[in-house]
């Protein structure tokens, strides 16, 4: 039972042309493959369901019979098993490798510069938590918070004074703290 289209006659791969002067080692190739590729063809789509994959592994059977010489042994039932062996070792290749994804896979991952945004917004956090807390404070305010001095002076209960001079004092503790980091400049 050959698959639609191929009958047991046919030769689905075909191979180069030789020089009218051929070697016995193309001779050898070419009888082999004339009395024998048809059928292995048809075995081979068989256990694979694939003609492109079937082709592959006819011509690598074939190759492996130039290589070994079979002259004692049955020729058909050698390349028949060593086609099944070559079916059989693809077969566990692909399983041993992990499964293949899509494109939908790539859009459940955040693009590089969200993941870079991440990254530095984790690092300033961790920048922010290792400075006094009174200097964290009026920079959350002014800077996170978007109050002006008066408002955070109110909000925090310190002088307007007070407010600017912990704001200067808190930026140049948060440019060493992210410096330490490989944040800043």
């Amino acid at each position: 039972m050959f698959p639609s289209g191929v009958e047991p006659g046919d030769r689905p791969v075909r191979l180069q042309d030789v020089s009218p002067a051929g070697t016995a080692d193309e001779e050898l190739v070419r009888a082999l493959f004339d009395d024998h590729a048809g059928p292995l063809y048809g075995y081979v789509v068989r256990l694979t369901g694939d003609p492109g994959r079937a082709e592959d592994i006819v011509q690598e059977t074939i190759l492996r019979a130039w290589r070994n010489p079979v002259a004692d042994r049955p020729v058909r039932a050698w390349l028949f098993t060593v086609a099944r062996n070559l079916v059989v070792d693809q077969h566990r290749a692909r399983k041993s490798r992990p499964p293949e994804t899509g494109d939908d896979a790539l859009a459940v991952l955040p693009a590089d510069d969200e993941l870079d945004r991440a990254v530095e917004s984790w690092a300033i956090a961790e920048a922010l938590a290792s400075l006094r807390t009174e200097h964290r404070e009026v920079l959350l305010a002014v800077y996170y918070g978007g109050q002006s001095v008066k408002e955070a002076s109110e909000s925090l209960g310190i002088p307007a004074g007070t407010v600017k001079s912990r704001t200067y004092y808190a930026l140049r503790a948060l440019k060493l703290a992210l410096e330490e980091r490989g944040l800043a400049p």
